[in-house]
């Protein structure tokens, strides 16, 4: 049941996201179609706010989904046991890392909204409405992580690591060899 709530979240966030991507394009398109028109429209402000509300909204499927870029270099060729101390690593600093900075944003937005600071162009947009989809995609990103951060602890599959064939194939081997010795005991 939790794992089809997170699943759920982590899809809409990746949804939203995409609605801040289109939402740039349209801006940009009324920007350009103004120009033809005869019409001054600035859309660089709110195509700025979407670019912010779409980066990072976009995190935490991105993680789930295996979409951000990770160096394993050397951690591939790790055996795992410590392979799996290091994932637990890198699971912990970047929630703890997110955490912190997720905790800041929250705190920006809500003295954006005290001091009832606007946006200073055309728009004059209350700052803390863009600043929000910031301070939601860090903290959905600090859920993320410590969703992989337990599915690692209980031995599993990250999910940043499903859709990498390689990956998969090797932890696919490790979870057989683990089986073998099971049963050979």
């Amino acid at each position: 049941m939790i794992r089809r709530f997170l699943d759920t979240l982590y899809l809409a966030s990746g949804v939203l996201a995409g609605v801040f991507l289109a939402g740039i394009a349209v801006t940009i398109i009324l920007q350009i179609a103004g120009r033809f028109a005869g019409l001054t429209i600035d859309s660089t402000e709110s195509a700025g706010f979407c670019m912010a509300a779409s980066s990072f909204l976009g995190l935490a499927y991105a993680l789930k989904s295996g979409e951000h870029i990770r160096v394993n270099l050397l951690i591939r060729y790790l055996s795992p046991g410590p392979r799996r101390l290091i994932e637990l690593w890198c699971c912990a600093f970047g929630a703890v890392g997110m955490a912190i900075f997720a905790w800041w944003a929250f705190d920006l937005v809500w003295q954006s909204y005290t001091f009832g600071d606007l946006s200073p162009g055309l728009l004059a947009m209350p700052f803390w409405i863009p600043q929000l989809g910031m301070a939601i995609g860090a903290s959905l990103m600090v859920v993320a992580f410590v969703d992989e951060f337990v599915c690692i602890l209980a031995g599993l599959i990250p999910a940043y690591e499903r859709n990498d064939p390689t990956a998969a194939a090797m932890a696919a081997a490790e979870a057989d060899g683990a089986q073998m010795r099971l049963a050979a005991e």
